[in-house]
């Protein structure tokens, strides 16, 4: 099972006691940071419904799982430990050494890498099914992919400047 270190950010979010992460708010624009002392960085934006989730129990967050509205990670390699990965009611997105944000709204997920590698596959795929099955994608810098309930194909595309630029813009980027 795993362990969760609730934040919900419906503005006076906060982690459970213990945790070595604890949310900070900031404004310009308005949203929730969480830093951790190995690096890990996650933003949530003004709204956003999430609970950061530890499953190997190290009072650090490995995982977060995203209802709504968007976050942003920055998250460094860590060696030997877990990859850090977003849960969405439509996707699971995992990543190692990278930054990218995850926005979750009107029945989709769209997902947005900034610089490293994310590989992303539907939220109900079995473990075993992996690329070839269109139900999952690798995505690479400055791609990103929609994804809807159902089964349509996942396919990575280069996202216009314009989108990326609103995603990232409120998070302050």
């Amino acid at each position: 099972m795993l362990a969760s270190l609730t934040c919900l950010f419906i503005p006076s979010g906060s982690l459970a006691q213990g945790t070595q992460c604890p949310p900070q708010p900031a404004d310009a624009p308005k949203r929730q940071i969480v830093r951790c002392p190995d690096g890990l960085t996650i933003e949530a934006d003004a709204g956003a419904k999430y609970t950061l989730l530890d499953r190997n129990q190290d009072g650090q967050p490995d995982a977060a799982n995203l209802e709504s509205g968007a976050l942003f990670v920055d998250a460094p390699a860590r060696s030997g430990r877990l990859p850090f990965r977003i849960l969405t009611p439509q996707t699971v997105a995992t990543a190692r050494g990278t930054q990218w944000a995850v926005d979750v709204s009107g029945g989709k997920t769209a997902v947005f890498v900034v610089s490293g590698l994310v590989f992303v596959r539907r939220a109900n795929l079995p473990r075993g099914a992996r690329s070839n099955s269109g139900q999952s994608v690798n995505l690479e810098p400055g791609q990103g992919v929609d994804v809807e309930l159902g089964v349509a194909p996942l396919t990575a595309r280069r996202w216009p400047a314009a989108r990326a630029s609103a995603l990232l813009g409120r998070f302050g980027r």
